[in-house]
């Protein structure tokens, strides 16, 4: 079974490398975000030590983990949103399902989380009408691919491949003339009557404060505040190790995050502190004012429990996504996520998938590692990246 796995990854990894409009966008835009992103952190030493604060927060919400699951889901209720848990991809998706129902309108920002799951792929076999609003996301969706890297999912595209999908899939007027901007106008109108007209938002979340029951979001395009507000029922899928003890230290985490994927300041942080709601008539709150009349919150395990038992993979879920390590990754640079499990991809990934989707898968893709070590240089929570996947091809090793 090892050796077929490898094998498989192997056949993945060459045509990859044969994939000519890859290279090129590879090629073209990993580099220069490598390079803008080693740039800001030389010029804030501020954000470096945050950053080793970051690392001090995951470890003791490593270690305590099952307290903080407890704690969010008594805070969660005492602000009024529904918390759930789910122990497997299998139980997220029953979650999903049961919530949704069928025939519904659904937007969703990007989530790593989600995409783990198959979140998107079960309310589209269940008759729901889904739609992926994240730029990225979208594109990958509408190549029914996965996504490249944590924060640009499409990075793998060139803006010919970009022009194809938007004209044949979704049938906008674009060409390979148009500029970005143009592509972006064009597809910002068709998602603007998805919104207005979705019965459910889902989104991930990038933090989660176990005593107060926020859930912090960050991004740059704005259309998480829209699939978060917009709709009568918001659902976020939340993996449990993204779990902190506060708001402070969830704001911390969300701060490292975008500086090492280089979008700092971030343009929108979005709070969410249970459903919308108003006290101006009568003074009594009511729910559902402008925003969600409902929030969910599913907690996911999926792996990840047992990997804090883990020794070594405990390591991994300090992991706060920022993909700086895949920019760095030799590997990556020329495969993308195509060296990784079904989600995730890059130096992170392989461990990831070992958490997600068993040791011995993550340990065939840690044989493609080339053990240079520039992961654990760029990780901000100094993760032992090459460590990790050094123990997995022991593992690996063992197993033949």
């Amino acid at each position: 079974m090892s050796d077929e796995l490898l094998e498989g990854y192997a056949r993945a990894i060459l045509r990859a490398l044969e994939d000519p409009d890859l290279q090129e966008a590879l090629h073209t835009y990993v580099p220069g975000s490598e390079e803008r992103v080693r740039r800001f952190l030389e010029s804030r030493p501020d954000i470096v030590q945050l950053a080793r604060e970051v690392k001090a927060i995951k470890e003791y919400s490593i270690a305590h983990m099952d307290e903080l699951i407890d704690e969010a889901m008594r805070s969660l209720k005492s602000v009024n949103a529904v918390p759930h848990y789910a122990a497997d991809a299998r139980e997220a998706r029953e979650l999903a399902l049961s919530l949704v129902g069928r025939g519904k309108v659904v937007v969703m920002s990007k989530s790593m989380t989600a995409e783990e799951l198959g979140i998107r792929e079960a309310l589209e076999e269940a008759g729901n009408e889904v739609w992926e609003t994240d730029l990225g996301q979208l594109l990958v969706q509408l190549e029914g691919g996965k996504p490249m890297h944590s924060i640009a999912p499409a990075i793998h595209m060139t803006v010919a491949r970009v022009a194809q999908l938007l004209r044949d899939r979704l049938g906008l007027d674009v060409s390979p003339s148009d500029s970005p901007q143009q592509m972006v106008a064009k597809v910002r109108e068709f998602l603007r009557s998805k919104f207005v007209s979705a019965d459910v938002g889902i989104s991930g979340g990038n933090a989660l404060a176990a005593r107060e029951g926020a859930l912090l979001l960050v991004e740059n395009e704005g259309n998480i505040r829209m699939v978060t507000n917009l709709p009568r029922l918001h659902i976020a899928f939340v993996g449990v190790e993204k779990l902190v003890p506060t708001m402070l230290d969830a704001f911390k985490v969300i701060l490292v995050q975008a500086a090492f994927a280089g979008l700092y300041p971030p343009t929108y942080v979005s709070l969410i502190a249970g459903p919308s709601s108003t006290g101006d008539i009568g003074h009594r709150r009511v729910y559902g004012a402008h925003g969600p009349v409902e929030v969910h919150v599913v907690l996911v395990d999926h792996g990840r429990r047992a990997a804090a038992k883990d020794v070594v993979l405990r390591e991994q879920l300090r992991c706060i996504r920022c993909g700086y390590c895949q920019f760095v990754c030799p590997v990556w640079g020329q495969v993308a996520n195509n060296w990784g499990g079904s989600t995730y991809g890059g130096p992170m990934g392989v461990n990831w998938t070992a958490i997600t989707e068993g040791v011995d898968r993550g340990a065939a893709l840690a044989m493609l590692c080339l053990g240079c070590g520039r992961c654990d240089v760029a990780c901000p929570v100094e993760i032992p990246i090459s460590g990790i996947l050094a123990d997995l091809k022991r593992r690996f090793a063992s197993s033949l």
